[in-house]
C-alpha cells in the first residue's frame, strides 16, 4: 500500500472509530432527565454518568513489577485503551514525591483529560503502635496529601491503621486502644483540613485492620464527620465477618460513601445489586475496579470489569425493558 493510499486509509478508519464511539452519547444526550440519581425510580442517566468509570493502578501490579508499565503507561491506557475520563492512582505506582515529578504525572493527566478520581495511598496509616512508625507515617501522609493537591485529586484513600504490619489475629486488629482511637481521630481532623483547603477530601477504607469491621468504621466516621474534607471510601464486601454481615455493612455505610472499589469477585457476582444499593443512597463517585488476576492477563480481565461496570450503567440510563403484550 502506498503512503498516500494509508494516510487515507488510517484517516477514514479512525473517523469510523470516533463516530462508532460518539454514536451512543450523542444519543444519550437527547434523554429525559429525571430524577436524581438516587432516586430509587431508576432515573435516565447522561453520557457522562455512563462513562464515570475508574481503575485502580494497582490493578496491573504484576506489569508494574515486571517494569511492562508505568504510571504515564497507566493514564494512557485508561484514555485509549479503555476510553475513560479518570484514574485511580495508587501510591506504590508514584517513583517520587518530588513536586517536578508530580507537576509531570499533572501534565499527562491534562494532556489525556483525565481526572484523578482517588490517590490511593499506602504506608500513611495513621496510628501504629510504634512511634517511629508514626512519624516515618506522618511524613509519607503529608507528602501524599500533598501530591493530592498538586495532581487534582477528588480523594485520597489514607489508613486509620491500628495493630503493627503483618498483625491481623490481636485484639488490636479487631478494636482500637482509646490512645490509638484519640490520636487516629486527631490525625483525621488535621488532614480533613487540609484536603478541605484544598478542594478534596480524604479518609480511610475498610482495608485492614480495626476499619474493616462495620462498627469500628460508623465509630470513626460519626466522631470525625461532618467535616467538608473528610469521607469514607469502601472496598466492597471486604468487610470482615459473615457474608450477612458483610452484605448489612455494604447497605448500611452506603450513605457515607464517596469512594469505592470493586473486585473481581463483586464484579463477577452481586455487582448490579451492590451498585443499585449506592445509587439509591445517592452515591455520586467514581466507580472504580480492582483487577486481582495475580499478574495474570491483567489488561484483559481488567477489561472484563470495565465492560461489566459499564453495562450496569447503560442498564441504568435505558430502564427496564419495555412489556410485551403476548398475543391472544
Amino acid at each position: 500500500m502506498s503512503s498516500s493510499n494509508r494516510r487515507q486509509f488510517l484517516k477514514a478508519a479512525a473517523t469510523g472509530v470516533a463516530a462508532v464511539s460518539a454514536a451512543p452519547m450523542l444519543h444519550a444526550q437527547g434523554a429525559g432527565t429525571g430524577a436524581g440519581r438516587g432516586a430509587a425510580s431508576a432515573p435516565l442517566l447522561d453520557a457522562k454518568d455512563v462513562n464515570r468509570i475508574s481503575i485502580l493502578s494497582y490493578s496491573f501490579l504484576g506489569l508494574f513489577q515486571a517494569k511492562k508499565i508505568d504510571v504515564f503507561g497507566y493514564l494512557e491506557s485508561c484514555r485509549y485503551r479503555y476510553g475513560l475520563d479518570a484514574a485511580n492512582i495508587w501510591n506504590g505506582m508514584l517513583t517520587s514525591m518530588d513536586e517536578d515529578y508530580l507537576k509531570k504525572v499533572r501534565e499527562a493527566l491534562d494532556e489525556r483529560n483525565l481526572k484523578l478520581c482517588t490517590l490511593t495511598s499506602d504506608n500513611t496509616h495513621i496510628w501504629d503502635p510504634d512511634p517511629a512508625v508514626r512519624a516515618k507515617n506522618r511524613e509519607n501522609a503529608l507528602a501524599n496529601l500533598n501530591a493530592a493537591r498538586i495532581l487534582g485529586a477528588e480523594f485520597m484513600r489514607l489508613d486509620a491503621g491500628g495493630p503493627p504490619a503483618g498483625d491481623r489475629s490481636s485484639q488490636a486488629a479487631k478494636e482500637w486502644s482509646n490512645e490509638a482511637f484519640d490520636g487516629i481521630v486527631r490525625g483525621y481532623k488535621e488532614y480533613a483540613k487540609y484536603a478541605a483547603d484544598h478542594g478534596f477530601k480524604m479518609g480511610p477504607e475498610n482495608h485492614w485492620g480495626p476499619e474493616g469491621i462495620w462498627p469500628n468504621m460508623q465509630k470513626l466516621y460519626k466522631a470525625i464527620a461532618p467535616q467538608p474534607g473528610f469521607g469514607m471510601s469502601v472496598h466492597i464486601s471486604q468487610w470482615q465477618g459473615t457474608k450477612q454481615e458483610k452484605d448489612l455493612a455494604d447497605k448500611e455505610s452506603a450513605p457515607w460513601v464517596v469512594a469505592l472499589h470493586m473486585d473481581n469477585d463483586t464484579c463477577n457476582g452481586p455487582l448490579a445489586e451492590k451498585m443499585g444499593i449506592l445509587r439509591d443512597a445517592g452515591y455520586k463517585g467514581w466507580w472504580v475496579v480492582e483487577n486481582h488476576s495475580n499478574g495474570r492477563n491483567e489488561y484483559a480481565m481488567t477489561g472484563i470489569q470495565v465492560s461489566q461496570v459499564r453495562t450496569v450503567l447503560q442498564s441504568w440510563r435505558e430502564g427496564p425493558p419495555p412489556n410485551k403484550t403476548q398475543a391472544g
